[in-house]
């Protein structure tokens, strides 16, 4: 097959002879555990991209991989690359030993016995059907692109694909590589759910822009939680990437009509639309009015979320 951002069709590894646990792992590396209330985490994706790099440098020789200056040489450059969001420093210690809640290693103490402490982790086990997949570089390939379009940023991305070696996709290629292997235990029914019960309560079931509150007795209301870094193209279920929403400000805001600003006023492409109706309802008059906020600062609008809408939307 062709390697290619816009070519390559990642459906057909899986299915190859021999490797029928290609699959399976790639719906694991879709569906990395990480905090909702803090977001998507690069750290677990990031050391994946480098187990791919050390399989396809046949460093890989044994499935004991010990926590080496080496790895964390590996993990520390890419972590380059996410550190003006995370504010912290690089530690391959974190998802060295946390890559255990996944499957893709047993973490072990220097005795070899497991290990329950990421202090004491100085190598790992890896799993016996993923050491077998890495030696396929069409999973490596598949894996690099999955773990590049699902959990990095859109200017993250671009360095990425430059540092694996591979083509920038288009956005359509980019959005399917972020959902292609997505579990099917998270459908979009239950993933809708979980995100609509953390967004609406902490807006108070009331719409961001228009002020509107409304829940029923029986628990239902008009109003969508809606993302702010669309799903579909990448963005993430926390929270803090959701508001609270009617279903025609939503519309408007899927679309580009309105974005926000970093200091949460609303931003209006007036030079898009025309509109009609009673003044209170046009949202051409609700530019650098203040977005209704949150109470609780922890669920407020990720800034970096919001950048990737103006972007996105063209929005100077």
């Amino acid at each position: 097959m062709t390697q290619n951002g816009n070519q390559t069709d990642l459906s057909l590894v899986p299915g190859k002879a021999g490797h029928h646990d290609c699959s399976r792992w790639l719906k694991v590396f879709n569906n990395l555990n990480y905090d909702p209330a803090r977001g998507i985490a690069p750290h677990k994706p990031l050391l994946l991209l480098v187990l791919c790099d050390l399989a396809e440098e046949g460093k890989l020789g044994s499935r004991i991989l010990p926590r080496s200056g080496d790895l964390a040489f590996r993990f520390s450059s890419y972590f380059r690359v996410v550190a003006p969001r995370r504010g912290t420093k690089p530690d391959v210690r974190l998802p060295f030993f946390h890559l255990r809640t996944e499957g893709v290693w047993r973490p072990l103490e220097p005795d070899g016995r497991i290990a329950e402490d990421r202090q004491r982790t100085t190598a790992v086990e890896i799993d016996a059907s993923l050491m077998k997949c890495l030696q396929d570089p069409d999973f490596r390939f598949m894996s690099r692109r999955l773990l590049i379009a699902r959990y990095f940023q859109p200017q993250e991305r671009a360095k990425l694909y430059g540092l694996t070696g591979i083509s920038i996709p288009n956005e359509d290629t980019v959005a399917a590589d972020a959902t292609r292997y997505q579990s099917s235990s998270d459908s979009e029914a239950k993933r809708d759910a979980k995100f609509a019960v953390r967004v609406l309560p902490a807006y108070d079931y009331t719409c961001a822009l228009t002020r509107y509150r409304m829940i029923a007795v029986d628990g239902t209301t008009p109003l969508d939680a809606a993302h702010i870094h669309q799903f579909k193209r990448g963005g993430s279920n926390a929270p803090t990437n959701g508001i609270a929403l009617c279903k025609t400000a939503h519309w408007l805001f899927d679309r580009g009509f309105w974005s926000i600003a970093d200091d949460l006023t609303v931003l209006v492409a007036t030079d898009r639309f025309d509109e009609a109706g009673p003044e209170a309802h046009l949202l051409k008059r609700m530019a650098r009015s203040p977005l209704l906020q949150p109470s609780n600062r922890c669920f407020r609008p990720d800034p970096v979320c919001l950048a990737w809408h103006r972007a996105f939307h063209r929005f100077n």
